[in-house]
């Protein structure tokens, strides 16, 4: 794998609560694995590679029909599951299995909404650097991602969702 490669496409959805946001997931793509990353058809409930953020917060700015929330710097990891059964309506199941990786975002993250009538789209880039890996039944995540990653991420809000659904792609930085 070279620096600039796709290395994985994710997909999950954002929570809010009181006073964070965080997010969760499961791996759609994920370069340089040696088997499968679902149990069956591809779904949260049969992804054996899942993610999970720590809370963080968000800073409101507006710029005309533009929201833009700048969050702060945290923590994410990545999760192995033998036996997936992860469930977008108990986000702490996507914290559950061997964590393989604990990656930091390395500055803050910068997301805007488009509003388009009583649609919007959202969209935000980071990078993360790295912290942790633990070798695991089909490798090593150090061997895949030595360093990180810069991740771009889509979203729409869905007013009937308590979670807004996000896709998400993330290159090689080193």
């Amino acid at each position: 794998m070279h620096i600039g490669e796709v290395v994985w496409y994710v997909t999950g959805r954002f929570y809010a609560t009181e006073t964070s946001l965080f997010d969760v997931g499961y791996f759609l793509y994920l370069s340089g694995i040696d088997g499968p990353l679902f149990n069956g058809a591809p779904g949260e409930g049969t992804a054996h590679f899942t993610f999970s953020a720590d809370p963080f917060t968000a800073t409101d700015v507006k710029n005309g029909d533009l929201d833009i929330a700048l969050d702060a710097t945290g923590t994410f990891g990545i999760y192995f599951n033998e036996n997936p059964s992860a469930s977008f309506d108990d986000p702490a199941s996507f914290a559950r299995g061997q964590r393989i990786a604990t990656f930091e975002r390395v500055s803050m993250v910068a997301g805007v909404s488009f509003k388009t009538g009583p649609a919007s789209v959202s969209m935000n880039v980071f990078t993360a650097r790295l912290v942790s890996s633990e070798p695991f039944r089909y490798g090593d995540l150090r061997e895949i991602i030595p360093y990180g990653v810069t991740q771009w991420g889509t979203a729409a809000a869905v007013a009937a969702e308590k979670a807004v659904p996000f896709i998400g792609s993330a290159i090689r930085v080193s």
